[in-house]
């Protein structure tokens, strides 16, 4: 039963007919694929069955956000948490599967919590070239009584090449700050920064401390039920960072379908594989609104913005 929701709640629900319709439109993978054939496809399958027919060297771009080491009930597929060591050894076999099919220059971000990164990064430093790890504040958590409550995770910037080869498009991801004590200079002109009638601004470098992010919660459209669901601001500046228009880029554990609407919406090419019959029909349903509607919430006209704050 369908729980009974807001007169004002956006988030996203499918009706019968929509469920068997976009079921219709899924692919699963028998055989070796071309890049051509997956192009713009939701795979609705298990990551290490369809693994094994993706083709080689064809992402710029992988987007991996798996199953963090603990207990998580994903609407019927349970992921439980495990030792220290089983898990890094899940993770390893994540990474056999899904780095074949990054282009040599490509780029690899990593989602995880404090606790799972402690696990993955030896991992990743046997695989790959760790060039850092971002911390993103969640704005909310559950609280604790002998604890420090959680309200933040992690983004591990990896690319598989050790040179200077790999995209990073820097003013693509420049974040739009209010200026609190703005220096001009002797003509009394603003100094690196913008005098507008909303305010006083100033384009800064991106940092790996991200504080500008919204959870998707009832009132944005972007929502749905999935209990791990990125906000699609965050992926957008992954994406823009580390893909030149049309690029391609792969999400194994695509869920609810974030970075296949944020691909669309940039004009980048995706791929998406997810276990979860429904999370794959929502991940459609997305990218059919998101072709009617290309609005990213805290990006607007070219330039991520702080949170909760107006264009100027």
């Amino acid at each position: 039963m369908e729980r009974p929701r807001a007169p004002r709640n956006r988030t996203l629900t499918l009706s019968a007919q929509e469920r068997t319709c976009f079921s219709q439109a899924l692919l699963r993978l028998a055989a070796p694929a071309c890049p051509e054939a997956l192009e713009g496809r939701v795979i609705n399958q298990d990551l290490f069955e369809a693994g094994a027919f993706l083709p080689p060297a064809f992402a710029d771009l992988i987007v991996l956000d798996p199953p963090y080491n603990l207990l998580k009930n994903f609407h019927g597929h349970v992921f439980k948490g495990r030792k220290g060591d089983a898990y890094a050894a899940y993770f390893g076999k994540i990474l056999d599967v899904v780095l074949p099919t990054l282009k040599p220059e490509g780029t690899v971000y990593v989602c995880s919590d404090w606790k799972t990164s402690m696990q993955i990064a030896p991992v990743l430093e046997e695989r790959l070239c760790v060039r850092n790890r971002i911390t993103w504040e969640r704005e909310k958590g559950r609280g604790a009584k002998t604890n420090w409550k959680n309200s933040s995770e992690d983004i591990w910037f990896c690319t598989k090449s050790t040179g200077e080869g790999h995209v990073f498009n820097l003013d693509a991801v420049k974040l739009k700050r209010r200026v609190i004590a703005p220096y001009r200079d002797a003509g009394g002109n603003p100094k690196d920064w913008e005098e507008a009638d909303g305010g006083n601004y100033r384009l800064t470098h991106p940092s790996n401390l991200w504080t500008d992010l919204t959870v998707p919660f009832w009132s944005m459209p972007e929502n749905t039920d999935h209990p791990t669901q990125k906000p699609e601001k965050l992926i957008a500046r992954l994406v823009l960072a580390s893909t030149l228009p049309g690029g391609l880029v792969l999400d194994p554990f695509l869920g609810s379908g974030t970075t296949a609407a944020v691909c669309k919406k940039l004009g980048r090419r995706f791929v998406g594989i997810e276990q979860n019959t429904e999370y794959c029909c929502w991940a459609l349903k997305r990218l059919s609104l998101a072709e009617a509607d290309p609005a990213i919430q805290g990006y607007r006209d070219g330039i991520f913005r702080e949170r909760n704050s107006r264009a100027g």
